[in-house]
């Protein structure tokens, strides 16, 4: 790979800020487009869940049932504790 200059890599920084989401919102969640063609979910977990459009929407189809499994199963299920909001000094 070749050196840039510093106006090159100034200019390679912008066009990569530019892939980072808008919202100021750390936690946020956000899609992206993968390199392979699916759509990836980010703020979900520690990494994206990606899935092709038909799988979206065979998981769009399905929110009513997994609502109501949700609410059914909610005593088995694990909960994790929300995370602390950030304090802000004045």
């Amino acid at each position: 790979m070749s050196d840039l200059s510093y106006e090159e890599l100034k200019a390679k920084l912008v066009e990569l800020q530019k892939n980072l989401p808008v919202s100021g919102d750390a936690g946020a969640l956000y899609f992206k487009i993968a390199a392979k063609g699916g759509v990836s979910a980010y703020g979900v977990g520690r990494y994206p869940v990606t899935l092709y459009y038909e799988q979206w929407q065979k998981l769009l189809d399905a929110v009513e049932p997994l609502r109501a499994f949700l609410e059914a199963n909610k005593g088995a299920l694990k909960m994790r504790d929300p995370k602390p909001e950030a304090e802000v000094s004045a």
